[in-house]
């Protein structure tokens, strides 16, 4: 696993690590808009961790596929938090097991001693807060790419 870099998506399945808020912040770019169903999100305290399952845009793939005039692609991939001492939510029903949810952005608010609170931020006003005891995050490709259904890029501000 490698610290975070835009750069290093390209073709390859990305694998990338945060330990600091700056590779935090390549990770939810990497991450924006991607989309999830609410049964794809597991807290394991006993283990201090808490994944998705993302259907992730290609962001860092965007530029080459229109020029090479093929298909935008979408990735399967998960994204970890290791060290989480709490998770918490707002605007989640998870009785609602159709309910697909849109990640806007990761936000880490530090506090003493490297510990913290990651903040996802979702499209609808819904948010999931993780208390962490340290910054410790991945996010990896599980799967090939395959053509985004929509066959076109999710706005992204620049």
């Amino acid at each position: 696993m490698t610290d975070a870099s835009f750069e290093d998506g390209r073709e390859a399945p990305l694998n990338l690590g945060a330990e600091d808020a700056d590779d935090l912040q390549v990770i939810s770019t990497l991450a924006q808009d991607a989309v999830f169903p609410v049964t794809e999100m597991k807290w394991q305290p006993s283990q201090r961790r808490f994944g998705l399952l993302l259907n992730r845009f290609r962001w860092e793939d965007k530029d080459a596929a229109a020029r090479r005039d093929r298909p935008f692609e979408r990735v399967q991939s998960v994204l970890v938090f290791d060290s989480v001492l709490s998770v918490a939510s707002q605007g989640i029903d998870r009785s609602e097991k159709d309910m697909v949810m849109s990640l806007l952005s990761i936000d880490f608010e530090p506090g003493a001693d490297g510990a913290g609170q990651v903040l996802l931020t979702l499209a609808g006003d819904g948010a999931i807060r993780l208390k962490v005891e340290a910054l410790d995050v991945t996010l990896k490709d599980v799967t090939r790419p395959y053509q985004a259904p929509s066959g076109q890029a999710p706005h992204h501000p620049e």
